[in-house]
């Protein structure tokens, strides 16, 4: 329950400080649960982007995750790259990663996997919202270790809590295409420098059936893992050493198996 007060106090904090439209912010927040509340939220940043989410805490945590809490540590990943990077984002939910990357970076390109077809709609018109179709690409396509279609569990509210470790009974299972990480590399032009994954305990299969080739040009990734019977971060550093990328940080979680890891190529 503290843990919960405080990171509440924090979020009440961080608004204003982030947001133009706070004001507004902080009264849909406070009045979600009511029956005349709007089902949507849009937070339009003081940087300049506008991101419009559906009114539920698993939807919306992403926004201050990315813009108030820096969760992937942008300007790392960022460092060093090319003028103009290319970046896979697979795991996009409503587009904040994706959002945050092209605008810090205005030469970038970014391919969106979103496996969700709920999900995947909000990213598609935040990225339209902010006028970034030219730079971004959103896949409706789930990231997997073969080609074909993807069992997935879908919220059905942009939650990001979608996918293999989703609650049983947390949403509707739904058929979706899926596609793997080499061809992701081919869809991006054969030229990739930065990964993140987030894909909600399916990275192992995807990345453990991907090719060494695949993994040639990306000089940084970072992802969160899932606990996954049978498979451990340490299998993922083993993977990622063979292709020339070593851990820079590593962040568990209390929760055994589940964490956020960056790697850089040395």
């Amino acid at each position: 329950m503290k843990r919960s007060l405080g990171l509440a106090s924090r979020r009440v904090r961080q608004t204003p400080q982030i947001f133009d439209n706070h004001v507004r912010v902080l009264f849909d927040l406070a009045t979600n649960a009511a029956p005349w509340s709007p089902p949507e939220i849009t937070f339009r940043l003081r940087n300049g982007l506008s991101i419009t989410s559906p009114n539920v805490a698993g939807a919306r945590f992403p926004v201050y995750e990315i813009f108030a809490d820096d969760v992937y540590d942008l300007g790392y990943l960022l460092a060093d790259l090319p003028a103009d990077p290319v970046v896979i984002d697979a795991g996009g939910q409503i587009g904040c990663f994706t959002l945050a990357v092209a605008h810090a970076a205005p030469t970038a390109r970014v391919h969106t996997y979103e496996a969700s077809p709920t999900t995947a709609s909000y990213l598609s018109r935040n990225v339209a919202a902010n006028h970034l179709d030219g730079r971004v690409t959103v896949h409706n396509t789930a990231l997997s270790g073969e080609e074909g279609t993807f069992q997935l569990v879908d919220s059905g509210t942009a939650s990001s809590h979608n996918g293999l470790t989703a609650p049983a009974g947390s949403g509707r299972e739904v058929t979706v295409p899926c596609t793997t990480f080499d061809a992701a590399v081919a869809a991006a032009g054969g030229r990739v420098d930065l990964v993140k994954f987030d894909i909600e305990g399916a990275e192992y299969d995807t990345i453990f059936n991907s090719s060494p080739a695949s993994w040639a040009g990306v000089q940084k990734v970072v992802m969160e893992y899932h606990p996954v019977p049978g498979r451990t971060r340490q299998d993922l550093e083993a993977f990622f050493a063979a292709v020339g990328l070593f851990p820079h940080r590593d962040l568990p979680a209390e929760k055994p198996g589940l964490g956020n890891l960056w790697l850089e190529r040395r």
